[in-house]
């Protein structure tokens, strides 16, 4: 009879500490994942490099312009599908928070 005086401290314990640690985790994987297929880490890092390491003498300042060039637009795509992605982790999570606030909110208004 006991345990049933403590199952709403259980149920406020695990909907906001450990499911929105657990949602962290999974996101910041999902997000580790991303960065992983997109590369987008590697191409702001090897940005100035030319794209395919092109050192021949004259064509150096064409392989690095052309790099950048590529590069660039490979970086707007990626943030392009990052910055929705992202937006959706935050709605996600913060309407995860306060799903049982909103409740409660609407059975007394």
């Amino acid at each position: 009879m006991k345990s049933y005086l403590f199952l709403p401290l259980a149920f406020l314990k695990f909907w906001f500490f450990e499911a929105p640690r657990g949602i962290y985790k999974f996101f910041a994987s999902l997000n580790h994942a991303f960065f992983q297929v997109f590369a987008l880490p590697l191409f702001i890092k090897t940005f100035f490099k030319p794209l395919k390491n092109e050192y021949r003498q004259g064509l150096v300042g064409f392989s690095r312009a052309m790099g950048i060039f590529i590069k660039s637009l490979i970086i707007i795509a990626d943030l392009i599908i990052l910055i929705p992605l992202l937006l959706i982790e935050i709605v996600v999570f913060i309407g995860f928070i306060m799903l049982p606030v909103m409740t409660i909110l609407m059975l007394f208004l």
